[in-house]
């Protein structure tokens, strides 16, 4: 892909959904417009990168999947594969690298749109889902690591995730390092059996102790008699890696005291040890405590390009009558990924980023009864009951726009009620209605649909009371205050 393809986009409303109905894609949109803003508060400006990119951009840091053609949709393009983008860091990286002398350093940037992952789909797992992403690009400090944990886990709140209803887990890769260079798994010719450990640890949540015990071993047989080789660790080696990876999480100062213990005796575990001190040093400054980051050994993230640390962020609630938390799993994830930039450059680029799942969010927030705010009203809706002065509805329509206020003109063919009835579906706060009486005195009148819904369904059948409350629903003003009174309907409270 040519650089004239990505291209900066000016800090506004984010673009590039197509329109789609449905409750889904709406909350799609109110996450992203959320996470946006906050990204955009904190100093990140919005990028975006074209859905495909050449396959070899990708390079070999492709999911971890047993599909031939590496989980990711490619096609053969004038004697040239291209894939389609399985996340949004590759595209990145790309961008990064041939833009890099003209970029502020760092730079940081975020970015929204759907990616592609060729795997089987379930529950919260799709092929085609959206990601939303902040990356810092040219900086080694820690400190930009532990700026993206805090302003991921306001990006969350932003989206309706109570406090204590979320956890970032953060660990290093070159603890792990540490780890298992202290038993022997050092060089290239050891990376086939520390990528083995790496899943193996990465299934502790699903298989327990004794599963991945087993699976760091000799192997592990599962429940339908299929057997998975382990990575063949000696006995004592086995148990080094298991002490690392329980250790208790309740403080991050606690965590660190146990990871001297037993990573302490290598450069690369000392090494992840400061990262992780340093990390914890600023989360504590901006008052991300214990409660909502914490460092977990057995954090490892699939993707191979990471290089430092790794976070992710996990939703648990309490939801329904039985008052038990609901584990739904992680909804976001990232990491330092020095190295990727590297494969365009030849120079190691420093980097670090946070990517929240949409899409994934999205189904959290209809299981777990939570959601981000609507970020815009409903449109007011302008009745069009005379098709000789659709001029004129436009004009009111256009200056409530003008005015801050979502607006459109009816455009279909039927009478007032049909049009009211419209309005209601699509949720209009307010309908906007002037026929030939109210040409005739220079008025409009407003009729407020949130209140109407709300005084019927007080009163339920009773007519008589309805049409005394009709003054407070509907009113007459004139032409020349629309805009002033409609914008007054829309500030009442609900």
């Amino acid at each position: 892909m040519s650089k004239s393809e990505s291209k900066l986009v000016a800090a506004e409303k984010p673009r590039g959904f197509a329109d789609k109905l449905g409750d889904a894609a709406s909350a799609e949109e109110r996450v992203v417009q959320a996470v946006g803003r906050i990204y955009e508060q904190w100093g990140f400006d919005r990028l975006e990168t074209p859905a495909i990119e050449y396959t070899g951009a990708l390079g070999k840091f492709l999911p971890d999947t047993d599909r031939p053609n590496e989980g990711v949709f490619s096609f053969l393009d004038d004697e040239r594969w291209v894939s389609l983008r399985y996340d949004l860091t590759a595209p990145l990286a790309r961008f990064a690298a041939e833009e890099w002398t003209n970029l502020p350093k760092p730079f940081r940037r975020w970015q929204t749109g759907p990616v592609w992952r060729n795997e089987k789909p379930g529950p919260g797992r799709f092929r085609q889902f959206i990601q939303c992403d902040a990356d810092t690009v040219g900086a080694d400090n820690p400190a930009s690591d532990a700026e993206i944990v805090a302003m991921g886990a306001q990006a969350l709140e932003a989206v309706g995730v109570p406090r204590d209803g979320y956890l970032f887990k953060i660990n290093s890769r070159r603890i792990l390092n540490g780890v298992l260079g202290g038993v022997g798994l050092t060089g290239d010719r050891a990376e086939k059996t520390r990528l083995i450990v790496m899943r193996a640890i990465d299934k502790l949540d699903r298989l327990g102790v004794d599963g991945v015990a087993a699976l760091l071993g000799a192997g592990r047989k599962d429940e339908s008699g299929d057997f998975t080789k382990g990575a063949e660790l000696e006995p004592a080696a086995v148990k080094r890696v298991i002490d690392f990876v329980t250790l208790p999480t309740d403080t991050r100062q606690g965590v660190l005291a146990g990871l001297e213990r037993i990573v302490g005796d290598t450069d690369e575990g000392r090494a992840g040890i400061a990262e992780l001190a340093a990390i914890d040093a600023v989360l504590s400054a901006l008052g991300v405590g214990d409660a909502r980051a914490r460092i977990d050994p057995s954090v490892v993230r699939g993707l191979e390009y990471y290089t430092g640390a790794v976070f992710e962020a996990e939703l648990t609630l309490t939801v329904g009558e039985s008052g038990k938390p609901v584990k739904f799993g992680s909804v976001g994830g990232g990491g330092r990924y020095d190295d990727l930039i590297a494969r365009f450059t030849g120079e190691r680029v420093p980097a670090t980023g946070f990517s929240i799942g949409v899409s994934r969010l999205v189904a959290a927030q209809q299981v777990l009864g939570i959601g981000a705010e609507r970020v815009s009203q409903p449109p007011v809706v302008v009745l069009a009951l005379d098709r000789e002065r659709m001029g004129d509805y436009f004009a009111i329509a256009s200056e409530l726009r003008a005015g801050g206020v979502r607006a459109e003109v009816y455009l279909g063919g039927a009478g007032m009620k049909a049009q009211l009835k419209y309005a209601d579906k699509r949720n209009a706060p307010v309908a906007v209605i002037q026929g030939g009486d109210e040409l005739a005195k220079g008025v409009v009148t407003l009729k407020d649909l949130r209140l109407g819904a709300r005084i019927a369904g007080d009163l339920g059948e009773d007519r008589e009371a309805y049409a005394r409350a009709r003054a407070q629903v509907q009113q007459e003003v004139p032409r020349a205050q629309v805009v002033a009174a409609v914008q007054q309907m829309l500030a009442r409270p609900d």
